[in-house]
C-alpha cells in the first residue's frame, strides 16, 4: 500500500515536470513567433514603406548634387534696347576624381597650361594673389616661405599657430595676406608659374564639395575640339556647352549703374560670399557683385542645374542632371539709351573742354540726373570725373547718388515756402535786398535788388530774403550792426532740416541700386549758420536729391521714390512677372499750395527774364528753373535745377559742377546753366516732342 502510494506521488511530480516544460516550450515559441513578426514588420516597413525614403538617404550618402548657373536673364532699355547681353561661353570645367592626389592636380594643371590658350590678361588681382599662395604652398611645410607665411608677422604666425584665432584663422590669415601681396611677391614668379597656379587653384578650389570649377572661360572652337578627341588624356576635364557670359553693348555707358557679374571662374566675390550663401548660392556661382545686376540678381540670377554626381570604379565623376536650368528673368530699366548717351557725351565733351582751364583750375567732375516727375523714374544718369594732372577722364554716373555737392541758391524755392508755410513771410511780400550788417559782419547778394518780392526774389536769386526769412523762423530781429540774438539755434536748424526733407533733401532717396549716400549736415555754433543755410552754403546733397527736389516742385509737391527698374520678363515673353509701380514717399500739404505756387512762378521767372541764362530762355517748350552757386574756399560749385515743360512737367533734371569755377569777380559761367542743360533739353525734346 506504501509503495503504491510513492509510485502516485512519483507519477503526480512527472506530469507536474511535464506541465512545466510544456509551458515553456509554449512560451519560447510564442517569443520567438513575436520576434520573427517584429522582424517581418520591420522589413516590410523597410523594403516596401520606406524604399523610397532610404534609397534617397543612400543616393545622398554615396552621391553629391552639383550646381550649375543658368544663363541669366538680360537688361533692357525702355524701348527694348539691350543693355546687358547674355552670350554663349564655351568653358573648359573640372570634376575633381575622387582618387587625385596633390601632384597629380599640379600634372593635369600643367598639362592644360602647355596645350590650351591661357592668358595672363584674363587673370584678375586676386587671381594672382592666390596664385602667389599656392605657389609657395608648394615649398616644403619646413620652409619658411611656405604658403607665404613669411608675409604675417611672428606674432600673428604664433596666433594662427597656436589656435588663437579660433574658427576663422584660415579666413583671418587668407586676408592678411591679400592685403600683403603686391607685385613684388607677383613678380617672384614666372609666367608659367602664374598659370600653373592660377589653373590648379581653379580646379581645387571646390575640391571638398565635389562642385564643378569652370578653368578656362570662353575657350575657343579649336581648344573645344582638342579636349572632346583628347579626353581620356584629361580625367575629371569637360566642355561645358551652356556656359554664359555678360556682355554690355553700350560700353561705359550707364556702367557702373548697370554693375557687374562674377565671371564663371571667380564664383561668388569674398565680399559678399557670406550674403550669397546664406541665400543659397554655391560657391561656384556666376552673381552680381555691383550695381542693378546686384540689386536684381535674385530676378536676373534664374534657377540653376542640378546634377547628382557618383564616381565609378576609376574615380571619375558621373553626371546625372535632375533638375533643368531655368534662365533668369529679363529686366527692363526707365532708362532711355538714346537719351543717356546723348547725355553722356555732353557731359564728358564738357568736362574734357573745360576741366583743368583757365578760371576753372579746380573742375574735375560733372554730375546730371534727369527723371520722369510724374512717377520718379530716372531716364537718365551721368557723370564723369577728370584727373587734372593727366586729364584721364573716368566714368562716374553714380557720382549722382554716392557724392555730395553744396547746392548753394538752387534751394531757396525751398525757404521761401517754408517761410510762407510758417508764416513769417506771405505771398507777395515785398523785402528790401541791401547788404546786412550783422555784429559788423556783413551779408548780401550778389548785387543789391533793391524791393523784391518771394516771386522776383527767387527771380534775381535774392540771398537777402532768405535771410529775412530765417532770421524770423528763429524767432529774431535784424538790428543794422548788432548781432543775431536767436534763443534756439538748433531748433531752428532742425525745423528749416524738416522742410527741406520734405523736398527729399538730406535724406536718402531710397533708389533701387546699392550705395547711396544720404547727406552731410553742417555744424555750427555761430547765428550766422541760419543765413548759410537758407542759401544752400551749410548742408550738402547729392545730385539725385536736387533733382528729386526739383520733380517734387515740378509735380505739384508730390515726393516720388527714384527707381530705375520698371517690370521684369519672362525670358522671350512679354508678360510681366514683377512690376515696380511708382510709390508716393510724402506729399506737401494741400492747404499750402499756394505757397508752391509762388515757387514754381519764382522759378518760371528765373528763365523768362534770363537770369537761368539766355539759352534756355529761347526754347519754344517753356524751362522752369533755378541756378545755385556755392562758395566752397577759393572755388565755386555751379549747380542748376528745373523742369519742362511748365504746365506739364514730363522731365525734372539737376545738374552739379563741383568747384568747377573761381571764388572772385572772374568767376567763370554756370556752366550747367550755359552749356549742359541747353544741349540736354534741345535733344529731349527731339526725341519727345511736347504735345
Amino acid at each position: 500500500m506504501k509503495k503504491s502510494r510513492k509510485s502516485l506521488k512519483r507519477a503526480n511530480q512527472n506530469i507536474s515536470v511535464d506541465q512545466v516544460i510544456s509551458n515553456r516550450i509554449l512560451i519560447l515559441t510564442m517569443a520567438i513567433a513575436v520576434c520573427f513578426l517584429v522582424i517581418f514588420l520591420r522589413l516590410f516597413y523597410l523594403q516596401i514603406i520606406s524604399y523610397n525614403d532610404y534609397t534617397a538617404k543612400r543616393e545622398d550618402y554615396t552621391s553629391i548634387k552639383q550646381y550649375t548657373s543658368a544663363p541669366r536673364g538680360q537688361i533692357y532699355d525702355c524701348n527694348g534696347k539691350v543693355l546687358a547681353k547674355t552670350v554663349v561661353s564655351h568653358n573648359i570645367v573640372f570634376t575633381s576624381p575622387n582618387n587625385m592626389t596633390t601632384d597629380d592636380y599640379k600634372l593635369y594643371a600643367k598639362r592644360i597650361v602647355k596645350v590650351f590658350n591661357v592668358s595672363t590678361k584674363d587673370f584678375t588681382d586676386e587671381d594672382k594673389k592666390q596664385a602667389y599662395i599656392t605657389y609657395k604652398s608648394f615649398l616644403s611645410p619646413t620652409d619658411s616661405e611656405y604658403a607665404a607665411n613669411h608675409l604675417m608677422t611672428s606674432r600673428e604666425l604664433k596666433q594662427y599657430k597656436s589656435g588663437a584665432w579660433g574658427d576663422n584663422a584660415e579666413s583671418k590669415r587668407y586676408q592678411i595676406l591679400m592685403n600683403r601681396i603686391g607685385k613684388k611677391q607677383i613678380g617672384e614668379m614666372t609666367q608659367a608659374d602664374l598659370k600653373l597656379c592660377v589653373i590648379y587653384q581653379r580646379m581645387i578650389s571646390n575640391q571638398s564639395t565635389g562642385q564643378e570649377n569652370v578653368v578656362l572661360e570662353d575657350v575657343s572652337d579649336d581648344d573645344v575640339a582638342y579636349l572632346v578627341e583628347h579626353k581620356t588624356e584629361f580625367p575629371g576635364f569637360d566642355v561645358d556647352f551652356g556656359g554664359w557670359k555678360r556682355e554690355y553693348p553700350y560700353g561705359e555707358a550707364l556702367s557702373d549703374i548697370l554693375g557687374s557679374v562674377t565671371t564663371s571662374t571667380q564664383g561668388l566675390p569674398s565680399e559678399l560670399a557670406s550674403y550669397y550663401l546664406s541665400r543659397g548660392y554655391q560657391l561656384n556661382a556666376s552673381v552680381g557683385k555691383s550695381g542693378l545686376e546686384y540689386q536684381y540678381n535674385d530676378l536676373l540670377a534664374g534657377t540653376p542645374e542640378i546634377a547628382k554626381i557618383t564616381y565609378d570604379s576609376k574615380g571619375l565623376a558621373q553626371k546625372e542632371v535632375v533638375q533643368e536650368a531655368k534662365k533668369g528673368y529679363d529686366i527692363h530699366l526707365s532708362i532711355d539709351i538714346e537719351l543717356q548717351s546723348t547725355l553722356d557725351d555732353i557731359v564728358k565733351n564738357t568736362l574734357s573742354e573745360n576741366g583743368g582751364t583757365a578760371n576753372r583750375e579746380n573742375f574735375q567732375s560733372l554730375f546730371t540726373t534727369v527723371l520722369n516727375p510724374q512717377d520718379g523714374s530716372v531716364l537718365a544718369m551721368s557723370g564723369y570725373q577728370m584727373d587734372l594732372d593727366s586729364k584721364q577722364l573716368t566714368y562716374f554716373a553714380s557720382g549722382n547718388y554716392m557724392s555730395l555737392v553744396n547746392p548753394g541758391s538752387c534751394i531757396k524755392g525751398a525757404t521761401v515756402y517754408m517761410g510762407e508755410s510758417e508764416g513769417v513771410i506771405k505771398p507777395g511780400d515785398v523785402i528790401y535786398d541791401k547788404v546786412m550788417n550783422i555784429g559788423g559782419q556783413e551779408f548780401g547778394s550778389y548785387v543789391d535788388h533793391g524791393p523784391v518780392n518771394d516771386v522776383r526774389a527767387l527771380e534775381v536769386s535774392s540771398n537777402v530774403y532768405m535771410f529775412n526769412v530765417a532770421i524770423r523762423l528763429a524767432g529774431a530781429s535784424y538790428v543794422e550792426g548788432e548781432p543775431l540774438n536767436v534763443s534756439d539755434l538748433q531748433g531752428t536748424l532742425n525745423k528749416m532740416r524738416s522742410y527741406y526733407s520734405m523736398f527729399g533733401l538730406g535724406n536718402k532717396t531710397g533708389i533701387d541700386v546699392p550705395g547711396e549716400s544720404s547727406g552731410y549736415m553742417g555744424y555750427g555754433s555761430e547765428p550766422g549758420m541760419l543765413l548759410n543755410y537758407s542759401i544752400g552754403q551749410f548742408d550738402m546733397y547729392s545730385p539725385l536729391q536736387l533733382a528729386i527736389y526739383s520733380s517734387t516742385i515740378a509735380s505739384d509737391g508730390n515726393l516720388y521714390k527714384p527707381r530705375l527698374f520698371s517690370y521684369a520678363t519672362e525670358v522671350n515673353s512679354q508678360e510681366v512677372v514683377v512690376s515696380n509701380e511708382k510709390k508716393i514717399k510724402s506729399v506737401l500739404p494741400k492747404k499750402n499750395e499756394e505757397y508752391l505756387e509762388r515757387v514754381q512762378q519764382g522759378f518760371r521767372a528765373c528763365v523768362t527774364s534770363g537770369n537761368c541764362g539766355e539759352d534756355i530762355m529761347k526754347y519754344s517748350v517753356p524751362v522752369s528753373a533755378k541756378t545755385g552757386t556755392a562758395e566752397v574756399e577759393e572755388w565755386t560749385t555751379a549747380n542748376l535745377v528745373g523742369y519742362a515743360p511748365t504746365d506739364n512737367p514730363t522731365m525734372a533734371f539737376a545738374c552739379s559742377a563741383p568747384t568747377s569755377g573761381q571764388n572772385n569777380q572772374q568767376v567763370a559761367a554756370n556752366i550747367c546753366m550755359t552749356v549742359v542743360m541747353p544741349k540736354f533739353i534741345e535733344k529731349y525734346f527731339e526725341l519727345y516732342p511736347a504735345s
